[in-house]
């Protein structure tokens, strides 16, 4: 029994080691961005969050975020709009509707695409997707041109429309692969008294599934998420750099927090550097701010944890 408690306690030392652990790295993290973040922003001579140009090895050192967050926002948003209904689609029909051969291959499948590097789908969409995304782009641009996101004179392939179906891609079997295990959580005495009661396949699934993996569905979408605004090398060959914010995402042009830092870095002096670096604390922020977020929606929905 003595050696049980003394197991007790060292784990859970351990475990509260372990939080303290990733507060003390996160932390460590935002001062570093801050310290070197600083002296740059000390030179710029723009208003940092509202300024759309960037500029800043000049000799007049300008730059701003404004358009980064833009890209980096939308982008983001869109391809969760894309790839939420498509993943958790797959994952219901791998968990309640394909047979279990079929079922055990696809999880194998999904899964393995979500180890694909970013280099591979950022590859395959420069030079497979983007080719086919010209004739969406006009057919979208004709049908949903009164909506000002999708407006525009001169819809093309390198937008960022193309780039967040990339990321769609690229965050949807990470997105399946979290909802099919929750969904596979579900008790199974829930599922037989909807079926009990007369209900269809769908409808237990509507009553019994969904409400019980709504957290783990919201909590996958924001991994999701998060791994969409900080990618880099896919944004950067897929969409092609335009200087200014341009609401029209069909339009070529954009750029993202990540794609600038990738792009820019290592022809970057001394302030353009700290420039990136305070860009990337700025993205930072709005992801532990989402994170936060996803974590609130989370805690209302305990009752179905």
């Amino acid at each position: 029994m003595s050696t049980g408690r003394a197991g007790d306690r060292i784990f859970a030392g351990l475990a509260r080691g372990s939080g303290i652990l990733v507060l003390v790295i996160m932390a460590a993290i935002a001062a570093f961005l801050v310290w070197k973040a600083i002296p740059a922003l000390q030179k710029n001579h723009a208003n940092f969050l509202t300024s759309e140009t960037w500029d800043p090895n000049a000799t007049v050192p300008k730059f701003g975020i404004a358009q980064l967050a833009f890209g980096t926002v939308v982008s983001a948003l869109l391809s969760l709009v894309i790839a939420t209904p498509v993943a958790i689609g797959i994952a219901l029909f791998i968990a309640f509707y394909s047979p279990r051969r079929l079922a055990s291959g696809l999880g194998y499948v999904v899964d393995l695409l979500a180890a694909v590097p970013s280099i591979i789908y950022g590859l395959w969409g420069v030079l497979v997707l983007a080719p086919h995304m010209d004739g969406v782009s006009k057919g979208l641009n004709s049908v949903l041109g009164w909506i000002p996101l999708f407006g525009g004179d001169s819809p093309g392939k390198n937008s960022i429309f193309t780039a967040s179906v990339v990321l769609a891609i690229m965050i949807l079997p990470i997105i399946s692969s979290i909802s099919r295990e929750i969904f596979l959580q579900v008790p199974q005495a829930n599922m037989e008294a909807a079926l009990a009661l007369g209900a269809t396949r769908w409808e237990m699934i509507r009553m019994a599934v969904l409400p019980y993996g709504r957290s783990g569905m919201i909590g996958a979408s924001m991994l999701g998420l998060g791994r969409a605004m900080g990618e880099t090398i896919a944004v950067a060959l897929v969409l092609t750099q335009v200087p200014g914010i341009n609401i029209h995402i069909l339009e070529n042009g954009g750029n993202t927090f990540a794609a600038n830092i990738v792009r820019n870095f290592n022809e970057s002096l001394d302030t353009g550097r700290g420039a990136l670096i305070a860009s990337g604390l700025v993205l930072f922020v709005i992801t532990l701010v989402v994170n936060m977020a996803a974590r609130a929606v989370v805690a209302r929905r305990k009752e179905f944890v």
